[in-house]
């Protein structure tokens, strides 16, 4: 429960419980992350034009790339003082959803059949003179470990969509990703491109629904808490954000 902020207004409704507030440099930060690094191995992958089972991969990588840049522009929005509107008040947590949902997870999606991929690809190793094949078998599963820590960030409370959904919800959505990312790379690993491509689509199009749900719900709670905030609270808010932009308060 928020220590910060009341959550009863003076009418007596209930105020929705908000995300604490941000620091919208280490979210920069994390947007650059998500740019270069994902984009960098897709150009790489697209250099080498060998596997064609590298397609799904590419385009989840850029996925991620693109939507960095569109979250960074949800941070880049953010506002404090007199005049700061509702979607200004709730742009650092839209982008952190964009950034968690279409960036992150087309990622980590994308990092199995990669490592795979990559492990098997003939063009990367019949220049090795001598080069013995090696079945890597199961730790090639290895990379794919990295869902876990993502999905206790998730489930533990620290993301954004524990605000705004129940944590039934938050649960099920978690299995979901990761049965769909492993569905996805067995399903790359037994060369079923066309069902990896139609496990990716449901994939990126839940995340997408995601993101509209999440905005949405942001903006609708935060013009909730605005409407019915006490008065104290929104004169003690006003003089806080005057205070940290240095305009008198």
């Amino acid at each position: 429960m928020s220590k910060t902020r009341p959550t009863v207004g003076d009418d007596g409704l209930a105020l929705p419980l908000l995300p604490p507030e941000r620091d919208p440099r280490l979210w920069t930060r994390l947007v650059r992350v998500m740019f270069f690094t994902p984009g960098f191995v897709a150009l790489l992958l697209i250099k080498a034009g060998e596997p064609a089972a590298f397609g799904v991969t590419i385009e989840l990588l850029l996925l991620s790339c693109a939507t960095a840049v569109v979250a960074g522009l949800f941070i880049a929005t953010q506002a404090l003082g007199p005049g700061a509107d509702t979607p200004s008040q709730t742009s650092l947590w839209c982008g952190e959803i964009v950034i968690q949902f279409l960036s992150v997870v087309p990622f980590l999606c994308a990092l199995p059949p990669l490592f795979h991929q990559l492990a098997n690809s003939t063009l990367l190793h019949t220049k090795a003179p001598g080069a013995v094949d090696l079945a890597l078998g199961a730790s090639e599963l290895i990379p794919a470990v990295a869902i876990l820590p993502f999905m206790i960030y998730q489930l533990s409370g620290f993301g954004v969509l524990s605000y705004l959904v129940s944590k039934t919800t938050n649960w099920v959505l978690n299995l979901t990703i990761l049965a769909t990312i492993v569905a996805s790379y067995i399903a790359n690993r037994t060369a079923h491109f066309r069902m990896e491509e139609a496990v990716t689509g449901f994939l990126v199009i839940l995340m997408a629904i995601v993101v509209f749900f999440g905005i949405s719900k942001l903006k609708s709670m935060q013009e909730q808490y605005d409407a019915h905030a006490p008065k104290e609270t929104k004169d003690k808010k006003e003089n806080k954000d005057a205070a940290a932009e240095g305009l008198p308060s």
